[in-house]
């Protein structure tokens, strides 16, 4: 079970870096709006495994 809290957890850490990123780079707002769709979709599994 742990390992897929972290492997979560690492998704989680990833898509915040590539949304931040995308924001310092002023992409597309469709692009930056499609990266924050998939962390919020990651931050939900998280919560609904009860992390």
């Amino acid at each position: 079970m742990c390992g897929a809290k972290d492997d979560l957890i690492g998704q989680i850490e990833a898509a915040r870096k590539k949304l931040n990123d995308s924001i310092d780079a002023k992409e597309d707002y469709n692009q930056i709006y499609q990266f924050s769709v998939e962390l919020d979709q990651l931050i939900e599994r998280y919560i609904e495994a009860g992390y």
